[in-house]
């Protein structure tokens, strides 16, 4: 049987015993609190990672995709798989070895509860979602049926596939305020299609310090010491916290959006050698380098001079290979095992990421979408000058859940 397997870009909780759970284990009890914490404990770790590994495939392409969306599409693997698996995938996931899915799926619950709580009542608008399309013909568990009741659909692909395409390409077009559309292209999913696995996310956020409409102009950014293309720069003066770090050979700003929670970090190289001073600065970028930039609070707060290209871009990526690369292991093959969704056997086909960014003067809008088958400054202290006219590496980072949403390296304007 074949699966397609899709991801879109985009406490307190009640549980109801069900009669059967695939994860039994707190029937009378609240599951483990830690099970909440763990859940993203090894995101940063997954996001840096599949940077990495996303830039090794693309190396000198501009870049956009959702850690985010990913990693949750790959956490609903995880709850359908077992064995051999399942065990890649918690290694890939960066999962506690030694936390049970039990408690896992507890704060997948809780999270997915916390975030539309915390939803209504945002300065921004942040949405995430999970679907788990399968035919009707196969046998799902009923545990399946019972723990997944909101994310479960079941959808005719045996005898008419297009309309499943349209419905499930619908579906991730609204939850991205219809900024991911025809994610799944004509041809992908057919009769053979049993299963579809869909993340969407979608994040609006106004800059807490917007820059002034009137400010913006046409400018040279600099692509390489020898190539350059026109952008229009937004300009603003403002306080922002700001340093430069000598470990990652850049200089570090953080724009945070309206609500404190979410940010963009950008960390921007020395100009004058683009190619290779990115490349340092990605391999500079360790999980203790970023935790220092997000968690450890060591950016300075300082009136600072800020120009930053007003773009719009949109990125499709071959995600199998990537995958692949970081080592989800049998995923993708015939030895694959999700038997916790079925007794009946399923496989997966191949991964296609799509993810689109529209940075203005008022703020950011993203999306994505994801288909399975040492230098120092010359520059002033006092304001400072953060001026991204050349390549730069960016982040938006949420700071409840410490986790990267998106992120990507921005080479040139198109």
């Amino acid at each position: 049987m074949k699966i397609t397997f899709v991801i879109a870009l985009l406490v307190t909780v009640f549980y109801k015993e069900t009669v059967q759970q695939c994860f039994p284990p707190y029937a009378g009890n609240q599951p483990n609190r830690k099970g909440y914490f763990d859940l993203y404990s090894g995101q940063q770790e997954f996001s840096l990672a599949l940077l990495h590994a996303v830039n090794k495939v693309l190396p000198n392409e501009n870049l956009f995709f959702s850690p985010y969306s990913t990693y949750h599409a790959l956490l609903m693997a995880y709850f359908l798989s077992g064995r051999q698996t399942e065990n890649y995938l918690k290694k890939v996931l960066r999962l506690n070895a030694n936390q049970e899915k039990s408690d896992l799926y507890a704060a997948y619950k809780i999270d997915k509860f916390s975030t539309q709580l915390f939803a209504k009542n945002a300065s921004y608008e942040f949405t995430s979602a999970n679907k788990i399309y399968v035919e009707n013909d196969v046998p799902v568990k009923t545990c399946v049926l019972d723990d997944f009741n909101d994310e479960l659909e079941m959808k005719d692909f045996k005898t008419n596939p297009e309309q499943a395409r349209i419905s499930i390409n619908q579906w991730v077009e609204n939850v991205t305020h219809h900024m991911i559309r025809d994610l799944i292209p004509p041809g992908t999913i057919d009769s053979a299609t049993n299963l579809v696995l869909v993340n969407a996310a979608y994040f609006k956020g106004l800059w807490e310090n917007k820059f002034p409409e009137e400010f913006t102009r046409p400018e040279i950014f600099y692509v390489s010491p020898t190539k350059q293309i026109m952008v229009d720069m937004m300009h603003v003066e403002g306080t922002f916290k700001h340093d430069v770090s000598e470990s990652l050979g850049a200089h570090i700003l953080e724009m945070p959006y309206k609500g404190d929670n979410i940010s963009m970090y950008v960390l921007l190289p020395p100009w004058s050698d683009t190619q290779n001073a990115i490349e340092n600065t990605l391999k500079n970028l360790t999980l203790e380098n970023f935790k220092n930039i997000v968690e450890n609070d060591n950016l300075i707060s300082k009136t600072v001079q800020v120009s930053f290209p007003k773009f719009s871009l949109e990125t499709t990526l071959e995600m199998t290979p990537i995958l692949q690369y970081m080592g989800v292991g049998d995923l993708f093959d015939q030895d694959s095992d999700l038997s916790m969704l079925s007794d009946t056997k399923v496989t997966l086909g191949g991964s296609i990421h799509k993810a689109k960014i529209q940075v203005t003067e008022e703020g950011t809008k993203v999306a994505s979408a994801t288909t399975f088958f040492s230098f120092r400054s010359s520059r002033p202290a006092e304001p400072a000058q953060f001026i991204c006219n050349h390549p730069f590496i960016y982040m938006i980072y949420e700071k409840v859940q410490r986790a990267v949403l998106f992120g990507g390296v921005f080479r040139r304007p198109y």
